[in-house]
Parts: structure tokens; sequence; C-alpha cells
């Protein structure tokens, strides 16, 4: 892939718009509860910074009705926390479409939630002219909205007079290329979570590119049915069993041989653990057992290069951790490129613990997929498309 990067333009004296993910999480008093998104943005806001460009910085924030502004649609906690973080007061601008507000060089204001604006989600060529109007360089540094064509994210890139990628893209891009474009062999790429429908694209899309697919969860009960083993009342989609089959024939998928089974879905459940073949019809399968947890890091210390998304079993309830842990444990050992990605993903990351030890961890959840799949993302290609102007 090739496109501009904010880190290789002379910025000095210019106006740079930067679209961050700023979609924090927050509690019933609108007060951030993570602002992991928030910090992610601040190298390319730092960097605009120094070299004296005047800074905007627009997100959105869940989502809300467009054209119909409410207080809990505001992007003022997250200029506040922005002000901490940055040791500097940063406004918030309300009304920005049209202009009529100051930024000098080497000053940053926050544009307010970028999806109040009518036209936003349906990339109105209208409103992205306006925006791009705003600016001498447009900055895409919000890589977990790249899968979508809005105006912020891909109709500004049309328009303004320099399209670029800020440092979260670019890391983002490259580290993605480093996994699936030109990987290190063996190519181990772990699959988890409920259901297989909502990642067959992905299963399938990556059959044909890894040496090896371990898939958990959910989905981990549908491949064992597929390969005829009963597993009792545990979540799994029976109608997609032909095509649990189909991925089997096309690259190794090596299933667990043991599970921690339980009566019911809970936190204080008996969890007991059994061969695979001594599941019994009212038994839950909720994670893989401690056989299958050694084989499974055995795997990925044999592995060159490991894409990680999703548990491997229910860890947010103690009894059943212990695969997902085992596995977390596994990575952050590994001499591979690890790539991990995912909502699941990242906080089974935070709950062991293994922050540092992961070659790179995507924030992003839908672009993150949709790579996965081998799907065009919008916003890399207005990128890729302007990488010559």
């Amino acid at each position: 892939m090739t496109f501009k990067r904010l880190t290789d333009l002379d910025v000095s004296g210019k106006r740079v718009f930067i679209r961050a993910d700023l979609n924090v999480p927050q509690d019933d008093e609108l007060k951030i509860t993570d602002d992991t998104r928030i910090r992610a943005a601040l190298p390319g806001i730092r960097y605009a910074l120094e070299k004296g460009a005047a800074v905007m910085v627009t997100s959105h924030l869940g989502r809300p009705a467009e054209g119909e502004f409410k207080p809990e649609d505001s992007l003022a906690p997250v200029a506040g926390r922005l002000s901490e973080l940055l040791g500097r007061n940063v406004r918030l601008i309300r009304n920005w479409v049209d202009g009529g507000f100051e930024v000098k060089p080497g000053e940053v204001v926050l544009l307010e939630n970028a999806r109040c604006n009518q036209g936003e989600k349906k990339c109105s060529d209208e409103l992205s002219q306006k925006m791009a109007a705003l600016c001498d360089v447009w900055v895409m540094d919000a890589f977990g909205t790249a899968h979508r064509a809005e105006a912020t994210t891909y109709g500004m890139g049309r328009y303004a007079k320099v399209a670029c990628a800020g440092p979260c893209v670019a890391s983002e891009l490259e580290a993605l290329g480093k996994a699936l474009a030109d990987p290190v062999r063996p190519l181990l790429a772990i699959v988890g979570g409920a259901k297989v429908s909502t990642k067959l694209t992905v299963l399938e899309s990556l059959s044909a590119k890894v040496d090896q697919l371990v898939v958990g969860g959910g989905i981990a009960n549908t491949f064992l049915l597929a390969s005829g083993r009963k597993i009792g009342k545990s979540l799994a989609e029976k109608d997609l069993v032909d095509q649990a089959k189909t991925v089997m024939a096309k690259v190794h998928v090596p299933l667990p041989t043991d599970v921690v089974c339980a009566k019911e879905f809970s936190a204080t459940a008996q969890a007991t653990v059994k061969s695979v073949d001594e599941v019994a019809d009212d038994d839950l399968i909720l994670d893989i057992g401690p056989q299958s947890a050694r084989a499974l890091a055995g795997i990925v210390a044999q592995a060159g290069t490991v894409v990680w998304n999703g548990p491997v079993g229910v860890f947010e309830m103690a009894p059943f951790a212990g695969g997902t842990r085992e596995l977390a444990r596994a990575i952050a050992a590994s001499k591979a490129f690890t790539l991990a990605g995912g909502g699941d993903t990242v906080s089974a990351i935070k709950v062991f613990d293994i922050q540092d030890r992961v070659g790179y961890i995507s924030t992003a959840g839908g672009a993150f997929l949709e790579f996965l799949e081998g799907k065009r993302l919008p916003a890399v290609d207005i990128l890729e498309s302007r990488a010559g102007d």
C-alpha cells in the first residue's frame, strides 16, 4: 500500500484537520471510563502542533441522530480529557461546518461530534466539500472507521488539498500488511467468538491464506459439530455445519480434545473438565480444557506470525478463563510477530496484562475484521488514490 503520511509532510503554518477515533465509553454520568482511544490520537495531534500547524480534530461519539444535537452526544468530556493529556486548553467548537472560528498555528481545537452533521453518514458531497475547505491537509487517523465511507472519513479525502494517513492509521496498515500480505511462516490465525455467522467470511478468507486456523468459543462448537462430536446444549449454529466442513477441507483446523463444561451459563456454575467424547446432552461447553490449551500454546510457539481475534472461552467468568489465559501467555511468550484485534480480544489482553508483549494491538473492530476478510476499506482507497497528488 502506498499513501502519504502526516509525518512526511511539512505542515508548518498549515490548517490541519485530523479525523480521529475518540468514540470512548462513558458511564451514566457521561464520565469517560476508558481513554485508550484518546491516548492513541495524541501522537498525530502532537506532531502537527510541534510542527506549527493550526490543528482541528473531530470524531464521532455514539450514534446520534443527524441534525439533532443532544448534550449526551457532545465531545465535551473528550475535550476535557484531551486538555489534561496535552497540558493545554482544547476549545470545543459547536457549529463548525461553515467555518467562522479561528485556530492559530500551534493551537488545537476539537470540533463537535461529526455525526451530528446532516449528511455525514451518507457522505454528502456538499458537506464533504465544505469540510475540506476548512483545511490545507486532511489527516485520516481513525482506523476504526476506515470501513465506513462517511464525509469525514472518506468524502473530505476527495476534496482536501492534501490527504494523508495519521500515525494510528499508518501503523495499523503496516502491521496488517506485515501479518497478512508478507507474513513470516507458519502463519497462524486464531478466531474466537460466539457465532460462525458473524465471522464466516473472515474464516473463509483466512482459510486460503493461513497455515493453521484455530477456532474458539461458540465458533469451535459449530466446528466440533461438523467433525461429528456431540456438544450437548452448547451454543452452535447447526445450519452452518457445511460451511465449517468447507473451511476444514481447505486448511488444518486443530479442534479441542478436552473442554470445560457446566450445566448452566453462570460464573458460579460448577466447571468440569471432560474429553470431547464425554460431553453430555445437558452440558454447555464454555472453554477449552487444559490439554487443549497446552496444545494451542505449542502451536503458537511454532508460528512465525500470529493473528488473534476473539477469546477461546468465556474468559469473563473465572471458571472458564483458563483457555484464553493460556493463549494470552503463549502469545506474550511467542517470538513470532503477533497481531491482535477486536473488542473482546483487547479486553482479554488487558485482563491478562500482556499489552506490552503483543507485537501490535488493533483497537478497531469492524475495520479490523473487514481487512481480515480481504475487503477494500474506503478510507484506505482514498488515501491510496491521493498518494501521487
